[in-house]
């Protein structure tokens, strides 16, 4: 007894040695995992959180950057009729092509779905030939199919008899444009992410609806999309983000024009910024997205736990 004592002793005092402490300290997952993650949060630091701070303490300044204004900035954007176009075009604008995306995305997968494996390479491949090319390069062409002097899309329409169309001359038309052309670059990544979601959704499920007597319409809307809901969700608040810091869409397309009706946030935080050497306006103008997005992730994500909750 006295001998299993004295070993247990020993062992005790063993495994207080410092060395034993920190080969359990590193054995944790939770703490390997935060040291991988290390570079990546320094990367996110200096590149966003750093850029983003920063930016609020220039908004707080004066157009030189010599005195604090406190809010000036903001309230002096709010009481311009360009700025308040600016937030209703930039919200026109990613609703009506997130939408527009996330629909045409679907249809996609959904045909795509469909197509044995070995055809569905050679359309993925081709339909994801918008989303690779970079946006400035394609908007380029675009440019060019719209602009009035040597249109290819109003030689097509002339064909048949009818008038062309003032693609980048005519406030709406402009708005339009932008529309299409943002909504034919990102249709393919909501087309692939649907895809993948598609084909994680057991073939069991469908098996059990078409058995029940289940419609095609029925199997899409109480299998298909209660399985995608988090994929949609997600995909969705992603792609508001990004259509909210559009820049050069607008920038290459209408430079804003015409007269500053189809500006967005990010173009017209660079003409007010950089162009008119406003920065620190500039800087208040960018930080309109933030209240916006934050609010529109905050219900989205909000979702997305109460569904992951009651799945559990």
């Amino acid at each position: 007894m006295a001998l299993d004592a004295t070993e247990g002793r020993l062992a005790a005092a063993h495994a207080r040695k410092p060395g034993n402490t920190l080969q359990r300290f590193a054995r944790r997952r939770s703490t390997i995992a935060f040291i991988m993650t290390l570079p990546l949060i320094a990367v996110i630091g200096g590149l966003v959180a750093w850029p983003a701070m920063y930016a609020m303490y220039l908004s707080t300044l004066n157009r030189r950057m010599t005195t604090f204004i406190g809010l000036e900035n903001f309230n002096i954007l709010l009481d311009s009729e360009t700025f308040r176009m600016v937030i209703w075009q930039s919200c026109f604008f990613a609703i009506t092509a997130v939408l527009l995306k996330a629909l045409i995305g679907f249809w996609l997968a959904h045909m795509l779905h469909h197509i044995p494996t070995k055809g569905q390479r050679k359309w993925r491949g081709m339909l994801l030939v918008p989303w690779v090319i970079p946006p400035a390069l394609s908007t380029l062409g675009w440019w060019w199919m719209f602009e009035p002097s040597y249109s290819s899309i109003n030689w097509l329409i002339n064909v048949f008899g009818l008038p062309g169309v003032p693609w980048l001359g005519e406030p709406w038309w402009a708005r339009i444009s932008i529309i299409i052309v943002n909504v034919w670059y990102g249709a393919p990544f909501f087309m692939i992410m649907y895809l993948a979601a598609l084909k994680s959704v057991p073939e069991q499920l469908y098996e059990a609806a078409a058995i029940d007597g289940a419609t095609s319409w029925q199997r899409l809307r109480y299998v298909t999309l209660p399985m995608m809901r988090n994929i949609i969700s997600i995909t969705v608040l992603f792609s508001l983000i990004v259509t909210f810091a559009n820049y050069d869409i607008v920038r290459v397309l209408t430079n804003g024009g015409p007269r500053d009706l189809t500006h967005v946030f990010a173009s017209y935080a660079f003409q007010v910024g950089v162009l008119s050497g406003n920065i620190p306006r500039g800087a208040a103008v960018s930080l309109f997205m933030f209240p916006l997005l934050a609010v529109i992730a905050y219900f989205v994500l909000r979702g997305i736990n109460q569904r992951n909750k009651e799945e559990a």
